[in-house]
């Protein structure tokens, strides 16, 4: 059975995006290095098929430079972040953003001072300028 493609980055893509959101632009060989820095050794083919998959799902771009490319984040942090939140909202908790909230909240010590930035978020959001 096909493995059905998500739109929205993977754990792995992720890491990808976080070295290109450093960089801004970097060949296969430099994006290779960095995660070996970082603890994940791939080899260069499966670096190029995974900027494969992310150019597909527009989340990167390249351009030629010589006779090598170099790929550059096509969308900011912010914006893949809410659509990876989103996704999960919608996947896994049926579009409700309470039982989203209740299960991160439940499941684990939240630290006062990220509960402050929570209940200040939902102050903002009741006031209407939360968006």
């Amino acid at each position: 059975m096909a493995r059905w493609k998500s739109r929205t980055l993977t754990e792995g893509e992720l890491d990808f995006m976080r070295v290109l959101w450093e960089l801004r632009e970097a060949s296969p060989d430099e994006i290779q290095t960095a995660l070996a820095a970082s603890g994940r050794f791939l080899t260069g083919g499966t670096i190029r098929n995974v900027l494969a998959v992310m150019m597909e799902k527009e989340y990167v771009s390249r351009r030629k430079q010589g006779k090598a490319h170099l790929y550059r984040a096509f969308v900011d942090e912010e914006q893949a972040l809410k659509s990876m939140a989103q996704d999960l909202l919608a996947t896994a908790f049926g579009g409700s953003e309470s039982l989203l909230v209740a299960s991160l909240l439940k499941n684990r010590d939240v630290h006062p001072d990220e509960l402050e930035k929570i209940e200040r978020l939902i102050d903002e959001q009741k006031r209407g300028d939360g968006k």
